[in-house]
């Protein structure tokens, strides 16, 4: 079991979610520290720059097997560590620290437009 925080198009009921639902164990509201930007028809997160920095971006902890996390991958144009990735996919922890694990973070946000709310549903 892998647990994955999404924030945009694979939320339930987005429009990517039937690329991991064939491989979901459960669903769980979360609330990562960082800041959610718009990058055309999805959005990006961005994780804070500075340690005081306490922007919240409202997702969903996926619960998944080994087979979602790669069809979550193939999405995210993630190729794995050193490779030219879309996304990257790093470590985070819930902001109420009781779940952990991947996410798929945005590295240059610069000419992007933030999403203040800090949800892709509410945008």
């Amino acid at each position: 079991m892998i647990s994955v925080f999404v924030y945009g198009t694979l939320l339930v009921g987005e429009s990517n979610h039937y690329v991991v639902e064939p491989y979901l164990l459960s669903v769980k509201s979360g609330a990562v520290r960082g800041s959610l930007y718009q990058v055309g028809d999805y959005p990006a997160l961005a994780l804070p720059a500075e340690p005081d920095d306490e922007r919240t971006v409202i997702g969903e902890w996926l619960e998944v097997t080994e087979e979602g996390l790669r069809a979550m991958d193939i999405l995210e144009d993630y190729y794995g560590p050193g490779q030219t990735n879309e996304y990257e996919r790093v470590w985070i922890r819930d902001r109420n620290g009781l779940h952990e694990g991947w996410v798929y973070m945005w590295t240059d946000v610069s000419g992007l437009t933030e999403i203040t709310s800090g949800s892709w549903k509410a945008r």
